[in-house]
């Protein structure tokens, strides 16, 4: 009866927590562009009394005054960060409040289960409450990864746009129209930035910050040093495009060697995890003695914490950045 009821908690916390990842930021997208639509005709009837603004300002979320209580220790702006890099339209405050809600609800079914360790409640707790942030890194990781094969034809497509005897301006246009996403989206904010005012050093900037890049960066900093000393910058950025294809052929080839080794690390991280709940199938009354029994409870916490410290040394050793 426990074991139904905590399961049914569990499914249910699980069910919310993915209705307000996936279906509220777009009922509020939604909304909000309805709102503004609704403005526009009002205004363009002689029936508004003002118009809607056309300033980006920032949304708190729902929990922002979580964001407001913590805001001091600069994590939830490095989290905002990693959001707006993956591309997500989610905020900060909603995720950390989405990440407390989950690891309450996982520790309440800990409790229902009748764990015995606080230490192990917690521990588990405390990594089912960072899923969210996981998969936003995960997001973010795909999509610059994405983006930095997509930069090389990119910087080819600018540099040939140079040659033709264009400006900056037309060549990082050029990019914006004939790329695709996600090199097309960022250039397409950077040329909106550019349409609405902003100088063209400072929405470089704000570029590289999104797409944490060094061949970005790179790139970002030529047409900073061209527009400052007026030098040619076409051979350099063909020297940078050739360099960016080279690393990422090199990436490719030291990925293919080390598949066999990459694999086996897997194997092994997950090895314990399968033997667990294969145990917990065939034997149940010997598999819940590590969480009902306090010596069982302790074996499984130093299980846990070992696990979790094996996979960080496997994958440092495993992602070999080139």
């Amino acid at each position: 009866m426990f074991f139904v009821a905590a399961f049914l908690i569990f499914s249910v916390a699980m069910l919310g927590a993915g209705y307000y990842v996936w279906s509220v930021p777009e009922q509020e997208a939604a909304r909000e562009l309805t709102h503004r639509l609704r403005g526009l005709r009002a205004n363009a009837s002689g029936r508004g009394r003002s118009a809607p603004s056309l300033l980006r300002r920032e949304h708190r979320g729902t929990f922002a005054v979580l964001g407001d209580l913590v805001a001091w220790v600069g994590v939830f702006r490095r989290l905002q960060d990693t959001i707006d890099q993956a591309n997500l339209r989610y905020r900060a405050a909603d995720i950390f409040g989405l990440s407390l809600l989950i690891g309450g609800a996982c520790f309440a079914v800990l409790q229902l289960f009748g764990v015995a360790n606080l230490l192990l409640q917690l521990i588990v707790s405390l990594l089912v409450a960072c899923a969210p942030v996981f998969y936003i890194v995960r997001v973010r990781a795909r999509r610059l990864r994405k983006f930095e094969e997509m930069l090389p034809d990119a910087i080819d497509l600018f540099t040939r746009t140079m040659r033709a005897g264009h400006n900056i301006h037309s060549g990082l246009e050029t990019i914006a129209g004939e790329t695709a996403d996600p090199v097309r989206m960022e250039f397409r904010k950077l040329m909106e930035e550019i349409a609405l005012g902003s100088q063209l050093e400072p929405a470089l900037h704000l570029l590289g910050r999104r797409v944490p890049l060094i061949d970005l960066k790179f790139f970002i900093t030529s047409l900073i040093l061209q527009r400052q000393t007026g030098a040619n910058m076409v051979s350099v950025l063909d020297n940078l495009s050739q360099l960016v294809r080279e690393r990422l052929n090199m990436a490719a080839k030291l990925k293919a060697h080390t598949a066999q080794q990459r694999f086996s690390a897997g194997l092994l991280c997950t090895l314990p995890l399968v033997f667990g709940i294969a145990s917990y199938f065939i034997k149940p009354e010997y598999t819940r003695l590590l969480w009902t029994d306090p010596v069982g409870t302790k074996f499984l916490t130093y299980a846990i914490i070992s696990e979790i410290v094996g996979i960080l040394v496997v994958r440092k050793l495993a992602n070999i950045r080139v």
